[in-house]
């Protein structure tokens, strides 16, 4: 892993963010009579599109929306372009990545045929004019009677599995948004946040944008690396970041495997593995350390595994770093969707090792059985020194729902991560680290409580989390039967 790399400038990436956050800032304001002052991000977005096949929409679209007589097609434009300009910061930033870990580069990516209907036409035409009434009014000026403009259009939306993905998409910015109201009392926006969601909405109203990845049956062996924890005050997702080893001897690719639940906001921790359980052959791998052996289980164009427990079955035992060692520097990626190309979506496994640390660790009361610190405390943050680089460690991503703390990060020898891009430098999202305890190798997944525990603080949160989740299923079904 070329570290040094990490910190080298990438040309033209400050350009476009800028150009970028210029736009954003229109919108804060709106884009029905844009000041003077909002004219230069829109003309900023005009000129980093020059020379390329949008420049004369946007040209024209910048026009007439700064004097005040931007239409429906000028906004998808404007959109289309900040979409371009972010898709070409996370190519750029992928690159880099493909140089520090001299991996295989992707394959390009391949979108299902299109099946030539138009579905449900009106129904992404109220959705649109909605979008652009937000960005005629702008983030200062939204209320509650526009904001709930969306509701009809996303129950309408929702019987149909083609616009599901765009509806559910719109109901969580409705909702957000209206949590917001009214902009005119907002102290702060997050102008960059619902500037994305915008114009992801906007353009997946155009016909055919919400197509997904081709999808295919693979079979083979699966090599969990570990667990990322994605949790919503109502929804809950585990994504496994595997390495895939296809039954027909080929190109050894990383894949991703998810299972998602719906959860009250009270079940937190150790009790989120609770309402995923039902996916067992997945999770259960992941807590033993074990692979799975998989048979016709769909696998997009994308590298996601739709997964199908019926279509797997525990394997052998496989150790997670030895996969890092072994299997990670040869595995594939597979390439992103253009209206997926965000930097906020790379997450690329690496394993780092040979590192100091810097943060100061105040000592506490010494170390359970596992080897997971009981009460110990890193001032400062965790930043791994590498040959000499500072990578630092996104602690706030590692989850509440199993062993793996800043700590146990801090006082490591080898590191397994996801290397992710955020607010203008590389961080690494830790899924498990190897330490010495007692001069033996202890490694600490983040996982590790996914299929169940023996340790004694995965047992305490297991038992409290099972206590809370038992009690509402118990009201859940004495409400169902009133």
């Amino acid at each position: 892993m070329r570290a040094d790399l990490l910190l080298d400038a990438v040309e033209g990436l400050d350009e476009a963010l800028t150009a970028v956050d210029g736009f954003d800032a229109v919108l804060v304001g709106g884009l029905l009579r844009p000041r003077p002052a909002q004219a230069g991000g829109l003309s900023g977005l005009a000129d980093a599109l020059a020379g390329t096949p949008l420049a004369s929409r946007v040209a024209e679209a910048t026009e007439k929306t700064s004097a005040g007589g931007g239409d429906e097609g000028h906004f998808v434009a404007l959109a289309a372009a900040r979409t371009a300009l972010l898709g070409s910061v996370h190519d750029a930033l992928v690159a880099r990545v493909d140089e520090v870990t001299g991996r295989p580069v992707a394959d390009p990516w391949a979108a299902a045929p299109d099946s030539g209907e138009e579905r449900a036409g009106n129904l992404l035409v109220a959705a649109r004019g909605w979008l652009c009434d937000l960005a005629r009014t702008g983030w200062q000026g939204i209320d509650h009677e526009l904001v709930g403009g969306a509701a009809p259009v996303v129950s309408a939306m929702l019987p149909d599995p083609a616009l599901r993905r765009l509806a559910t998409l719109l109901d969580g910015f409705a909702a957000e948004l209206a949590a917001y109201c009214p902009g005119a009392s907002l102290d702060r926006v997050p102008v960059r946040r619902w500037a994305d969601l915008w114009a992801r909405a906007l353009l997946l109203t155009l016909p055919g944008a919400a197509s997904g990845p081709a999808v295919r049956e693979v079979g083979g062996r699966l090599l969990p690396l570990g667990v990322d924890v994605q949790e919503h005050a109502t929804a809950v997702q585990a994504q496994v970041h595997a390495v895939f080893e296809p039954a027909d001897g080929g190109v050894p690719r990383l894949v991703r495997a998810s299972v998602s639940a719906p959860k009250p906001d009270t079940v937190v921790g150790a009790g989120l593995w609770q309402v995923l359980r039902p996916h067992m052959s997945l999770l259960g791998a992941v807590g033993e350390g074990r692979a799975v052996d998989i048979d016709a289980m769909p696998l997009t164009a994308e590298g996601d595994l739709l997964w199908d427990d019926a279509r797997a079955r525990a394997g052998e035992p496989a150790d997670v770093f030895a996969t890092a060692r072994v299997a990670l520097p040869a595995a594939a990626a597979f390439d992103v969707s253009p209206l997926d190309r965000h930097p906020v979506r790379i997450a690329v496994p690496v394993l780092v090792e040979g590192y100091g640390v810097e943060g100061d660790v105040v000592e506490g009361y010494g170390v359970e059985g596992d080897g997971v610190e009981a009460a110990r405390d890193v001032a400062g943050g965790v930043v791994l020194d590498v040959a000499g680089c500072r990578l630092r460690v996104d602690t706030d991503r590692v989850p509440a729902a199993g062993p793996l703390t800043p700590q146990a990060v801090a006082s490591s020898g080898a590191c397994l991560g996801l290397l992710r891009w955020d607010a203008g430098e590389f961080l690494l999202q830790p899924l498990a680290v190897e330490r010495t305890v007692r001069k033996k190798p202890v490694a600490v997944h983040a996982g590790a409580w996914a299929g169940g525990t023996s340790d004694k603080a995965g047992a305490r949160a297991e038992k409290a989390a099972t206590d809370a989740v038992v009690v509402l299923r118990e009201r859940a079904g004495k409400l169902l039967r009133k």
